[in-house]
């Protein structure tokens, strides 16, 4: 059976665009040669949630946190932290 002829791989792509609409046209799975295995470790290292908060409330954060030099997020876990 003959191998298909490929296009080769270009070196390096200029643009996210140029990579994508390559391997928009081409199969990752015919350049498997061409791939190498890596491992990764990774940690969670923060989770966000959604809450909802009245719109008086969140006024007041903003007012707070500006005054302390803190964002919002970190104000509010504070003041949830005390309050648990």
């Amino acid at each position: 059976m003959d191998k298909k002829q490929m296009d080769p791989t270009p070196e390096n792509f200029n643009t996210y665009e140029e990579a994508a609409e390559f391997w928009d046209t081409h199969d990752t799975t015919e350049y498997l040669d061409e791939f190498r295995t890596v491992e990764v470790i990774s940690s969670l290292r923060a989770r966000h949630f959604e809450v909802e908060i009245a719109e008086d409330v969140i006024k007041a954060l903003q007012v707070k946190a500006k005054q302390q030099g803190v964002t919002i997020s970190h104000l509010a876990s504070n003041l949830l932290r005390q309050q648990l």
